[in-house]
């Protein structure tokens, strides 16, 4: 009975930390490009049970069989499936069609510069004229993309008086004349990308910036990949399991305080 109560308990955890994940992608859920997450789960190492003391085999201890001790999280990913366009006819914002990410000059609070990367194409431009995120962080050219070079060299400037076009490649034309190019590329091996803050990617060590194939589209911003209804069920499931292994810990704290206070009293 006691080995059940762990079960139990390790259930419950499992499906709170689901439930976190969950809450998350519906919180994430009008989000530019944001990609939602998902969760595995796995039992913990099987344990040899034995038993002790035993006379009957010079006393040395004799297995029994294997147990398992409950379940815990076995990993969170990321999805990365394109969510939907939405058109906003506002010629600042880009949406990515296909994979890639767009690289972006990343100034943290130590005024440390880095490239970082993000599906969110809702950009504008600064009183300088220069094209950055809606947080102020400048937008790269190609060049510095696939260099993975974030110096002010290539950041990308435009004419504010001038109106601009932006092709499939990410070519942006001001006066028929190009200007410069979004700095769109792909990674390799996407188990080298990790979050950053609220809507970035950063790389690990290793990993391998590509040119990227996606098409360009202007005037267009890519929705989230969460769906809300998927989520709402999961969330459902996640909360009656929970209650599951809840009502399993209340049964058998009552036998056990039926086993403890009235087996076996006179």
């Amino acid at each position: 009975m006691v080995k059940g109560l762990y079960t139990a308990y390790t259930g419950m955890i499992n499906e709170q930390k689901r439930l976190d994940v969950l809450s998350n992608n519906l919180a994430n859920a009008d989000t530019n490009g944001y990609k939602k997450e998902g969760t595995t789960s796995e039992s913990f190492a099987d344990t040899l049970a034995i038993k002790i003391k035993d006379s009957s085999d010079y006393y040395l201890p004799k297995g029994l069989g294997d147990i398992s001790l409950g379940v815990h999280l076995g990993e969170t990913y990321t999805d990365y499936s394109q969510g939907n366009f939405r058109v906003t006819d506002n010629k600042y914002d880009v949406a990515i069609d296909g994979d890639g990410f767009f690289a972006i000059s990343y100034t943290n609070k130590n005024n440390e510069t880095s490239v970082k990367y993000t599906r969110d194409g809702a950009f504008t431009v600064n009183t300088e004229g220069y094209l950055v995120t809606k947080d102020g962080d400048y937008v790269l050219n190609q060049n510095g993309a696939m260099n993975q070079d974030a110096g002010a060299g290539n950041y990308i400037r435009l004419d504010p008086n001038i109106d601009f076009k932006i092709d499939e490649s990410g070519n942006i034309y001001q006066n028929e004349q190009l200007v410069a190019q979004l700095g769109v590329v792909d990674i390799a091996d996407y188990n080298y990308i990790m979050k950053y803050g609220e809507n970035l990617y950063d790389l690990q060590n290793g990993a391998q910036v590509i040119a990227s194939n996606a098409k360009i589209v202007q005037g267009t911003l890519e929705a989230s990949n969460v769906n809300v209804v998927k989520e709402m069920v999961d969330m459902i499931t996640v909360t009656r399991a929970y209650e599951a292994n809840q009502k399993i810990i209340q049964t058998i704290d009552t036998m056990l305080d039926k086993s403890v206070n009235q087996v076996g009293k006179v």
